[in-house]
């Protein structure tokens, strides 16, 4: 494999579930170094990261426990699991030596710097890694909606959602053992097939910027390093 980048600035999808490991709920302190670890080894190569995390371990604003609240206070709390996350992740990467900044879409000055689009992308520039917090500090928009919103605002060469199974798949691969993988797809048939990928906001800003989009399996080791310079791994959507 070359350890050549293909890619000059990225924007990492992390689900908040992938944090908790083997843990029923929070943070689970390996898997945040794990996780960390492998960042690492494609910041080494000089790529800009960006990455969003979500809050799903700690509060998600559709789930059972947050179905007795109003939505936009259940999704206020959903931003703020992403904020907690985001620092957990932050403390970790700058324990292994990556100069890194939370930024948050609902200001908390104290804990974050303010979401500027000029800024981050500055701080990319200079060589930090940037961690955008708080979703788009808009409610009943998720995560999802805020990586390909982020991705699209820096001008990143791609999208890398990472999830824990190996792609795309035309049923739930833990459900069904023998649901098909999409090697490729188009934005339109991840639409039209109702996949659930992503939600449709985020494949309709995908594709109206022309925004490749990569799901793989966090899981495998160093298949960040190994998509970033250039192997297929797990499922293109473009």
């Amino acid at each position: 494999m070359s350890e050549k980048a293909v890619y000059r600035r990225i924007l990492l999808k992390l689900s908040g579930e992938a944090l908790m490991g083997e843990f029923p709920y929070g943070i689970d302190p390996k898997v945040v170094r794990s996780v960390a670890s492998e960042i690492k080894t494609v910041f080494e190569l000089g790529v800009q990261i960006g990455v969003v995390v979500g809050g799903g371990n700690i509060f998600r604003g559709l789930s059972e426990s947050a179905k007795a609240l109003d939505r936009t206070v259940a999704d206020h709390m959903g931003m703020l699991a992403t904020v907690m996350n985001s620092l957990a992740l932050q403390a970790a990467l700058e324990a292994i030596g990556i100069p890194t900044r939370v930024l948050s879409a609902i200001e908390m000055r104290a804990i974050s710097e303010p979401y500027i689009q000029r800024r981050a992308i500055r701080h990319l520039e200079k060589g930090r890694l940037v961690i955008f917090a708080a979703g788009t500090g808009n409610t009943f928009f998720s995560t999802d909606t805020a990586a390909a919103l982020r991705a699209a605002e820096i001008k990143a060469d791609v999208l890398l959602k990472a999830t824990k199974v190996e792609g795309i798949y035309e049923a739930d691969p833990i459900k069904n053992p023998n649901a098909k993988k999409y090697e490729k797809l188009s934005y339109q048939e991840a639409l039209t097939q109702n996949l659930k990928v992503m939600d449709a906001t985020a494949i309709a800003i995908c594709r109206d910027n022309t925004l490749p989009v990569i799901v793989f399996s966090m899981l495998g080791k160093e298949n960040l390093k190994k998509i970033i310079c250039g192997s297929h791994i797990g499922t293109s959507m473009g």
